[in-house]
């Protein structure tokens, strides 16, 4: 009787969990899935109580004109480009730092660390006329170059202090016994290093992904060129001055939506390889 009992509450036990689990899923998926019915909906059906529920008519015009009309598509584009380019200076930069902080020995390393490790405080609101004025002497205003630029070494510190976590975790036997088959340091850093802090590099890469592909303050700032515009501001200037046709926004908002779910669903093996590493040297 003892042990049916048991079994009954780990039964009951289990059913509240998942009943729990749903409710939470539902939670965090019901937005996502409240602005795709959303971009499918006219103004008047938005507006006219049937906010939550199924379109009566679906609007597929409202992805067109997103497209189209809204040059959507080219702010995309512009957002690619800029991410992609973001993520690989940053990585391979702070790389490099990393290596050489966590795994070389020099006097300085410490306070070098400490020194981008300052960057995390400063917010970038603090710096934003400095760097204006120095992207306009050095003409770089509406160019993607100084998006590029600012993003990546915005990313670069949190780059850094995950590095050097993991870098700091793995033996240094495993690199001498390399240098002893006379291997290189780069080759060592390209064929040793790098392979075992994979699950920290796909961290970081959808950290650094969704900070470029979601600012909005500096692409707002440094390019007002419709054609250099990235998906954030090209999304704010769909809505109209007196009049905002929502669906299109809606369709918008959804295309700006899947690149960041495609990323974090290719990346996301990596990160709980990183999480279960962690608490394991935890």
């Amino acid at each position: 009787m003892r042990f049916a009992g048991n079994s009954i509450r780990r039964g009951v036990g289990k059913t509240i969990i998942m009943i729990v689990l749903v409710l939470v899923a539902f939670v965090q998926l019901y937005p996502l899935l409240w602005m795709v019915l959303f971009s499918f909906k006219s103004n008047p059906e938005i507006f006219g109580g049937n906010i939550m529920g199924l379109p009566a008519k679906w609007l597929w015009s409202n992805y067109r004109t997103a497209l189209d009309t809204a040059k959507i598509a080219v702010y995309f584009f512009n957002s690619v480009k800029v991410s992609a380019f973001t993520i690989v200076l940053s990585i391979v930069a702070a790389l490099m730092v990393s290596y050489a902080i966590a795994r070389m020995d020099w006097k300085l390393k410490n306070k070098v660390l400490n020194y981008f490790l300052l960057g995390l405080m400063i917010p970038g609101q603090a710096i934003l006329v400095p760097l204006y004025m120095i992207a306009l002497r050095m003409h770089l205003i509406n160019t993607h170059l100084i998006l590029i630029l600012m993003y990546s070494v915005f990313a670069l510190p949190l780059s850094i202090y995950i590095f050097v976590s993991f870098l700091r975790g793995i033996p240094k036997e495993m690199e001498e016994s390399a240098f002893m088959d006379g291997a290189s340091v780069y080759r060592s850093f390209a064929q040793i290093i790098i392979p075992l802090i994979a699950p920290a590099v796909g961290t970081v890469i959808i950290l650094n992904f969704l900070g470029a592909w979601n600012e909005f303050l500096f692409a707002f700032v440094f390019v007002d060129k419709e054609a250099l515009r990235t998906i954030p501001v090209g999304l704010q200037a769909l809505s109209g001055r007196y009049f905002t046709n929502w669906g299109p926004v809606g369709a918008g908002m959804v295309l700006a939506t899947l690149p960041t779910i495609l990323v974090y669903l290719a990346f996301s093996r990596q990160i709980q390889k990183g999480m279960v590493a962690g608490a394991v040297k935890g």
